[in-house]
């Protein structure tokens, strides 16, 4: 996810035309007037808006769509952001309309990869991975390289290939080695907040929790980041046991995503804080949060609709008088899993029907 730490008019410029609107628009869309706009684009870097215009920036972009952001960070990388060197690199021959043609297919992938298409999306992705040696490209050519290694990350992760040769934690280590040759640092932090999360599905809590606690005060990261990472260390402190701890660490973060308008962020903290009432043996408590989290969520993709009914199935496998509604709760949800490949849910899903049949119970952890 975009974020600036300082506006210029080329940051505000490269946001309107991310956002395809009219100057006119545009500054509609900010409640600044068109002078403004006009200026700003005029003189680009060498003018800066009053800090309560850049909260408005900040609150336009934050609100933006994922294929908006990519357009964003293209324009940003297309206007000319100091290479290695010091110089400027510009794309000369057949790579300038080639580099126009890599961005809208990860604009595309990017869309793939929200409805869980990952075969069309990976597609996408390795025409031009596969295409490209990164040791001969531009400046430019080495940040969309770098993006699409870290978006061939996310998709791995959401198909649950986390550790290996040809895993999520690969494909970010890479992308994180190019984006710190170009000096991105933004780029590099949101990186390590995808290898924490790596770290966690892997087993590896302990290492993912002081992970957690670092990006969780890491201003190169967006507030919304350092909140989801805020939420992520009550979720390892939740596997380990701590759900008292857990979840007001959790709970912290609920309010952060309420102050920032982030309906969907909001939704899954209630998830997870459900299953830490869950794992406390709270079940009014947790059937009370997930309730909140399904009337709530904003979007229905696959992933999302099998992570809700997986945490909701959990709950009310826990008590013997619901036992029978969870079993069929999550059989739906694996049913899902599997028709969309998503390895990592299905796995969980198969792992909480094995622990309710033991005899201790399905408190047993």
């Amino acid at each position: 996810m975009a974020t600036v730490h300082h506006w210029t008019g080329l940051e505000a410029k490269a946001l309107r035309l991310a956002l395809r609107l009219s100057v006119r628009a545009f500054a509609d869309r900010l409640g600044v007037g068109i002078r403004t706009i006009s200026k700003w684009e005029a003189l680009l870097a060498e003018t800066v808006p009053r800090p309560d215009t850049q909260a408005i920036l900040d609150t336009a972009l934050a609100r933006a769509d994922a294929a908006s952001h990519l357009r964003f960070e293209t324009f940003l990388s297309e206007a000319g952001r100091p290479g290695p060197s010091g110089a400027r690199d510009v794309p000369t021959g057949p790579l300038v309309w080639e580099y126009e043609s890599w961005a809208d297919d990860l604009e595309r992938a990017a869309v793939a990869l929200s409805r869980q298409d990952f075969t069309f999306g990976e597609s996408l992705i390795g025409r031009w991975t596969n295409r490209f040696n990164p040791l001969r490209l531009d400046h430019r050519g080495l940040y969309l390289f770098a993006r699409s290694t870290a978006l061939l990350g996310d998709l791995q992760r959401d198909q649950g290939n986390v550790i290996g040769p040809l895993s999520a934690r690969r494909s970010y280590l890479t992308a994180r080695s190019l984006f710190t040759q170009i000096d991105i640092p933004r780029r590099i932090a949101q990186l390590d907040l995808s290898l924490a999360i790596v770290a966690e599905m892997s087993g590896r809590l302990e290492a993912a929790a002081r992970s957690y606690k670092r990006l969780a005060v890491d201003d190169r990261l967006s507030r919304r980041d350092r909140a989801r990472s805020r939420l992520w260390v009550g979720t390892t402190l939740s596997k380990e046991g701590q759900y008292g701890y857990a979840t007001r660490v959790m709970l912290a973060a609920t309010r952060d995503f309420e102050d920032l308008s982030e309906p969907e962020d909001w939704s899954v903290a209630h998830q997870k804080i459900a299953l830490a009432h869950r794992g406390a043996g709270d079940l009014s408590s947790a059937l009370h949060f997930i309730g909140v989290a399904r009337s709530t969520t904003v979007t229905d993709t696959p992933i999302q609709t099998v992570r809700l009914d997986t945490a909701h199935g959990h709950i009310l496998l826990s008590d013997p008088a619901t036992r029978d509604d969870g079993l069929h709760v999550l059989g739906k949800a694996a049913t899902m899993a599997g028709r969309f490949g998503l390895s990592h849910q299905l796995a969980s899903i198969e792992n909480i029907m094995v622990m309710s049949t033991r005899p201790s119970g399905p408190f047993t952890r």
